[in-house]
């Protein structure tokens, strides 16, 4: 049974820097393509970053370019981290892991259909 499990979040204030962590096991085959998507109190589910392995290749969400960083831990291919900083009190929201094996004509993107499975989410929460 895949499980992915975050870790890493909490409260900081505006300014400040987390990062998320996201193990997983449980895989009948090494998932290519993950992401980390994020949903805050009364809004959709939003995309923030995705990083296809093997590749390297990374799409971020608009809202965090250039503070946000996807990256796949070099030794154990199936943890994820997302390093934060510069946070934004509109970026607190419960921020969520996905993972799959997606074939090589679909593009490894932010978008929540690619992805079957999903860790429990971890809050986090900037405030001025």
């Amino acid at each position: 049974q895949v499980q992915l499990v975050e870790s890493g979040g909490g409260s900081v204030q505006a300014g400040g820097s987390l990062r998320l962590s996201c193990a997983s096991s449980g895989y009948q085959h090494e998932p290519n393509c993950m992401a980390w998507f994020r949903q805050a109190p009364g809004k959709e589910r939003e995309g923030v970053a995705a990083f296809r392995a093997g590749a390297g290749t990374v799409v971020y969400a608009d809202s965090v370019k250039g503070r946000f960083t996807i990256s796949q831990d070099s030794a154990t291919k199936n943890a994820v981290y997302l390093e934060m900083s510069s946070l934004k009190p509109e970026d607190t929201a419960m921020y969520y892991c996905a993972a799959d094996l997606i074939p090589p004509t679909v593009e490894c993107d932010i978008i929540a259909i690619i992805f079957a499975y999903w860790g429990q989410g971890i809050q986090v929460n900037v405030s001025e």
